[in-house]
């Protein structure tokens, strides 16, 4: 079995200051690299302020901040800071609680069925490939607080 690329245990107020950064500058998502790709897990944090996302990647041991293109010299630099598939679910894992948003939703489906339904070799039987698909519409249909079939 194969290594897994770690993360720190947060403090929880860390863990909590982190997720109110998700919640208010944040996404956590399912997202394709390249075409005819899985979807993978991703947690993003965008901000005009690096020193906040140094702070995440100081925290998290994970240090994974780059620069946003900007479409005008009017236009503030921004950055972001983005952890994928476990990095990612070990981050939800420790920020959950304080969630507040709609995120809060899609971190607990994340939690409860994203591994099982994600086989670590990529091949999916006929049932885990729909259940897979059906996971991820309930996920993505997700935009906030009462409005999902999940009745969150």
């Amino acid at each position: 079995m194969g290594r897994y690329r770690t993360m720190a245990d947060l403090d929880p107020r860390d863990a909590a200051y982190i997720a109110g950064l998700i919640d208010g500058e944040g996404t956590i998502t399912l997202s394709r690299e390249h075409r005819n790709e899985d979807r993978r897990l991703v947690v993003n944090i965008a901000s005009t302020e690096r020193c906040l996302l140094q702070f995440v990647a100081e925290c998290t041991g994970c240090r994974k901040i780059t620069n946003k293109s900007i479409a005008s010299d009017r236009h503030t630099p921004s950055f972001a800071y983005r952890l994928t598939n476990r990095q990612a679910l070990e981050l939800l894992r420790q920020v959950q609680p304080y969630l507040r948003s709609y995120k809060a939703t899609r971190a607990t489906l994340v939690l409860d069925r994203y591994l099982a339904l994600t086989p670590r070799n990529g091949r999916y039987t006929a049932s885990v490939k729909q259940a897979r698909q059906d996971f991820e519409a309930l996920f993505l249909a997700t935009r906030k607080i009462g409005k999902t079939s999940a009745g969150a």
